[in-house]
């Protein structure tokens, strides 16, 4: 940084903007705004791509660190498929100052992850959350009955791999690319899957994830498994989908579906809302259930 600092302190300057993408997928995308493609950091920057970044706003405090990033969708870079599929929902954003004759000399100037982005007019626009965005996420546990881990992570800690509880099998009749269907699906009663995450393995859409809606079984045995929304990308008979089962967070739920109470991360025994009208008598025992039972 010291011999960019000290290119800049020359007065005249050969420097451009490049910034990185790091989408989910592991795919890495460079831009820059000078007129000819740059390369370091084993990323290739690419040039006349139609994206623009405006002007940086960082701040000394805890203030959350935003910019944007302007640009034409284009077939070959950002295209608008892969924006309404979602694939760079959360990805990671670097942001450089280069010396375009010596891309050794540069300096960092942003770093976080994409935010809300519009699109329309064959264009989109993209907020940028600085790193500081993180210390606007809420923190500790709330206390209510229902379980608040996500089925399978480091707080519920239930191995869907090693219980056989997720499956993976081929796509093989897909309805409006959002209704999966399946001749022969056993072993489990419908509504088994509903909560439950439905992945892509394979195809034009691998990587995209949806949340069951309905699990099901047709006349003649065919089940059907449909998620809350499209996927955003076209799934065909023969893509690999994983599909995990639900999890409602009820403390029965976790006991009896999954066996992992001792890893229940709610408060099933908590009072309800009716005991702050709970009034003194004379008979019974108060346990903390409900008043109406």
């Amino acid at each position: 940084m010291t011999a960019l600092l000290d290119h800049l302190a020359t007065g005249l300057t050969t420097v451009c903007r490049c910034w990185a993408i790091l989408r989910r997928d592991g795919r890495v995308l460079g831009f820059t705004d000078h007129d000819l493609g740059l390369a370091f950091d084993g990323i290739t920057f690419q040039a006349n791509a139609g994206m623009t970044a405006s002007a940086l706003v960082q701040g000394t405090g805890l203030a959350a660190d935003n910019t944007e990033a302007l640009g034409a969708l284009s077939d070959a870079a950002i295209t608008e498929a892969d924006i309404a599929a979602g694939r760079y929902d959360g990805a990671q954003v670097r942001a450089w100052l280069v010396n375009w004759r010596d891309p050794a000399q540069r300096m960092e100037q942003f770093r976080g992850t994409i935010g809300e982005v519009r699109r329309g007019a064959g264009a989109f626009q993209a907020d940028l959350r600085g790193l500081t965005e993180a210390l606007n996420q809420p923190q500790g546990r709330v206390y209510h009955r229902q379980c608040s881990a996500v089925l399978g992570d480091a707080a519920c800690q239930f191995d869907l791999e090693a219980s056989g509880y997720a499956q993976t099998r081929a796509a093989e009749v897909v309805e409006r690319d959002q209704t999966f269907g399946f001749a022969v699906f056993e072993g489990v009663e419908a509504r088994w899957f509903e909560r439950g995450r439905l992945r892509v393995l394979t195809g034009a859409a691998e990587g995209l994830v949806g949340v069951i809606k309905h699990d099901q079984f047709r006349p003649g045995g065919q089940r059907v498994l449909e998620p809350w929304d499209p996927l955003g990308a076209k799934v065909g008979p023969g893509d690999m989908l994983r599909i995990e089962p639900g999890c409602d967070k009820r403390a029965e739920t976790c006991r009896f579906k999954f066996n992992n109470f001792n890893n229940f991360r709610g408060f099933p025994h908590i009072p309800g809302e009716d005991w702050l009208l709970s009034v003194p008598r004379g008979q019974g025992a108060d346990t903390g259930g409900s008043l109406l039972g």
